[in-house]
């Protein structure tokens, strides 16, 4: 990752994403994983300018990181009235996350490999016509 006023995605954490894409992962959860796997913590406004997201796309990637575990939240109160402002934390190790994914797909293999062979099975039952 690298820094300009903010820090921003480089070349290896796109890399890094689109390969988390090519296994399932919605792009834009990918971009605001590598994001937030970097930082210390930060604000909303930190991913949406890093990964070039908007708004609504970080919420639901964060929304989606929360249930999984692996952010945490805590808002910041400001002094004038509004809404608070939310603050993330990464709280799991990324090659966790790979592992779990890693997990998750080996079961699809093995999902689809049972079911190949039950097909096969049921296929030589029925045998072809002659």
């Amino acid at each position: 990752m690298r820094k300009k006023d903010n820090y921003v995605l480089d070349e290896e954490d796109e890399k890094l994403s689109c390969l988390f894409a090519d296994l399932g992962m919605s792009k834009n959860l990918a971009k605001t994983l590598m994001y937030v796997s970097q930082v210390e913590e930060c604000y909303g406004k930190d991913i949406e300018r890093g990964t070039d997201l908007c708004q609504p796309e970080v919420s639901v990637a964060m929304q989606v990181m929360r249930k999984k575990g692996w952010i945490k939240k805590r808002d910041l109160k400001k002094k004038s009235k509004g809404r608070p402002v939310h603050i993330y934390k990464f709280t799991v190790d990324l090659p966790e996350i790979v592992k779990d994914l890693e997990r998750q797909k080996m079961a699809e293999v093995e999902s689809v490999k049972k079911d190949l062979s039950e097909l096969k099975t049921l296929v030589e039952k029925i045998g072809s016509p002659s």
